[in-house]
Order: structure tokens, then C-alpha cells, then sequence
């Protein structure tokens, strides 16, 4: 049974990472619309698919009293490092955009320090110093202002890590996936509105498309996570979570042409292999 469960969390989170990497990818072919557009559309789509469950539910949207103020930065981090995500996806590779998103475990591991009072182990610590180290490889520091892209999609993947920080805690006080999600998405679309309402882009049915199967694949990849873990702990399965990376690529080398450069091609290595290195020393203290 143990097994089992364990082959459904790893088929769980290559959903996940196959869903995400679908937003991106629709993300980018939704073509030459402000960043805050997009980022709405996509959690429109989110606070419907959440609010069903909620609705079907006997407690329907009541939050927990002690989860308020973890809710809210859930919110602001989620939404500010879904902006930053976004903005990168449009302005770098999409395979570039999406790994330096991934860097957010390991903000998880820093921020969980003061958050949660976790101390982390040596190998977090040499594993964090590394995964940084590789991702100079893919922002590549220079004199221009062409690393400013990439330096938004790095503060998206800290606003992701930041928010998976306070998931964590609400998840410890016993708070519902759906309320998150909901609370999120809502929250998201309440800061975008006012960008759509002042420069709305009219949109082709092309371009309404994308943006609906956007947000379709946002929510595949967010209950895909949440079903992961309910089958398997994340320090057995999140490695897997990387494969999102790969799906990006092939997406972007296919479907736009995009071929991740030599620099980035080695970050993404030097990321991905300490994520396995940890993930591997993780598991031989379990089996100990």
C-alpha cells in the first residue's frame, strides 16, 4: 500500500509539473498582452475551480480564525511572485523563466528559519549556496539592462518560496487546500483589476484561449501538488517536481523556436543536481 501510494504522489506531481508548464507555455503564446492581464485571466479561471469544492463543502468558504494573517501573506507573496513569473515568462525563455521559479524551495529553507523556526541541516545550507551558484549561470550579470528580467523572475521565485512558507503553516493549523487556493486567486485578481480596468488589451479568441487554458493548466498544476502530498511526504517525491523544467523546454524548442543557451543549460544542471543530491541524502537518513 505504502508503495503504492508512494507511485501515486510521483504520478501527482509529473501532473503538476507537466500543468505548470502548460500555464507558462500558454502564457507565452497569448502573445503581446500587459503582464497584469494575463496574471488576471489565469486566477479568474483558478477561483471558479476552487470555489466548486468549497461550495460542495459543509463548512463552505469559512476560514479558521488563527489562519488569517497567514492567509493574507500567503496572498501577497503568491500574487507578487505570480506577477514576477509572469513578467519573466515574457521576457526570457520560457525553460529560463520556469527554473529560476524553482529556486523556491530552496527560499522555502531560508525563510523557514524565522517563519517556522526550523534549523536547517548542513547539506540544506551547502545545497541553497549551490542552487544560487547555478542560477548566475542563467541570469547572467552583466552591465546592461538585459538582467533585469531575469532578476524579476528570481524575486518570483522568492514570493513562490515565501508563500509555500505560510501554506505550510496554514497547513499545520489544519486549513482547507480550497480556502488557500480560493483566497489566493481571489486576492490576485482584486490586485490586477484595477490594471484591467484602466489598460485592457482587447483580446482575439485566440488569445482568450490561451489565457482560459492558462489558467486551466495553473489549476491542474496546483491540485496536482496538493494531491501529491496528501499520497507521499515532499521530501520523498518534490525532486520530481523539476521535470517542470524539462516540459518547458521541450514545449519552447517545439512550439517557439527557443533553444536554452550553453550558461543556462549548466544552471539548470547544477540546480536540478543538488535538488537530487539532497533529495537522495534526504531519503538515506530516512532508510538509517
Amino acid at each position: 500500500m505504502k508503495n503504492n501510494s508512494h507511485i501515486k504522489g510521483i504520478l501527482c506531481i509529473l501532473a503538476a509539473a507537466f500543468g505548470f508548464s502548460l500555464m507558462t507555455f500558454f502564457v507565452r503564446l497569448s502573445g503581446d498582452l500587459p503582464t497584469m492581464q494575463k496574471a488576471f485571466f489565469r486566477n479568474a479561471v483558478a477561483v471558479f475551480v476552487a470555489a466548486v469544492p468549497l461550495i460542495k463543502s459543509e463548512d463552505k468558504f469559512k476560514i479558521k480564525k488563527g489562519s488569517f494573517g497567514d492567509i493574507a501573506f500567503r496572498c501577497i507573496f503568491g500574487t507578487s511572485g505570480l506577477i514576477c513569473n509572469f513578467y519573466a515568462i515574457d521576457h526570457l525563455g520560457i525553460a529560463d523563466a520556469n527554473m529560476l521559479n524553482k529556486l523556491s524551495p530552496f527560499f522555502a529553507i531560508l525563510l523557514s528559519i524565522p517563519l517556522l523556526k526550523e534549523v536547517p541541516s548542513v547539506m540544506d545550507i551547502v545545497a541553497t549556496v549551490i542552487a544560487f551558484a547555478g542560477a548566475l549561470f542563467i541570469i547572467r550579470p552583466g552591465g546592461d539592462m538585459s538582467v533585469i528580467p531575469a532578476l524579476i523572475g528570481l524575486y518570483g521565485g522568492f514570493g513562490a518560496g515565501t508563500a509555500y512558507v505560510f501554506v505550510r503553516r496554514l497547513g499545520q493549523k489544519g486549513e482547507r487546500t480550497p480556502v488557500i487556493v480560493f483566497c489566493f486567486s481571489v486576492f490576485s485578481c482584486m490586485v490586477t483589476l484595477p490594471f484591467i480596468i484602466f489598460d485592457y488589451h482587447p483580446m482575439s479568441p485566440f488569445q482568450w484561449m490561451c489565457l482560459i487554458l492558462a489558467g486551466a493548466s495553473a489549476s491542474l498544476g496546483q491540485f496536482g501538488i496538493t494531491s501529491a502530498y496528501r499520497f507521499a511526504p515532499a521530501k520523498e517525491i518534490s525532486v520530481f517536481d523539476y521535470t517542470q523544467v524539462i516540459f518547458a523546454a521541450i514545449l519552447g524548442m517545439i512550439f517557439l523556436h527557443e533553444t536554452p543557451v550553453p550558461l543556462s543549460v549548466a544552471g539548470y544542471a547544477i540546480i536540478i543536481g543538488v535538488a537530487v543530491v539532497r533529495w537522495r541524502y534526504t531519503l538515506s537518513l530516512k532508510d538509517d
